[in-house]
């Protein structure tokens, strides 16, 4: 009877398991960014994801920020990336472009160990992607 019970309690975990939805892999880490020149930590953030720039070229100042009291600011630090809601496999939010002072609807997703896909999207139809590398 014991030899029966088992296999019937590793079939119903695997059929729960099957029946579960997929959650998104977890891009947690520093990335590097298409261009080479900045970096940017991804760390857990409600039930998803935020983004900070931890480092940039030169003086990395906020210079294009819609708040004119902000642009004498250091971008090294300021949270980019907002994307609290999985997404199918990745997670979706807002994306903030300090090259142009503009936030985004915003997504990502992993596409390999140690690449990340980022979107920022105008309308959610005009959309920019970039892949970004994971940093060791």
């Amino acid at each position: 009877m014991r030899s029966m019970v088992r296999p019937a309690i590793l079939a119903a975990l695997a059929a729960g398991f099957a029946c579960s939805p997929a959650r998104a892999a977890d891009p947690s880490g520093t990335w590097l960014t298409e261009t080479g020149t900045s970096r940017v930590r991804i760390t857990p953030c409600g039930g998803g994801f935020c983004g900070s720039i931890v480092s940039a070229p030169g003086k990395g100042l906020d210079a294009k920020n819609p708040d004119p009291a902000l642009r004498g600011r250091s971008v090294v630090g300021i949270q980019i990336l907002n994307a609290p809601q999985a997404d199918g496999a990745g997670f979706s939010g807002s994306l903030y472009n300090p090259n142009d002072g503009k936030t985004y609807s915003g997504s990502l997703r992993l596409t390999g160990p140690n690449s990340l896909e980022v979107a920022g999207c105008v309308m959610s139809v005009f959309c920019k992607r970039q892949t970004w590398t994971r940093v060791n």
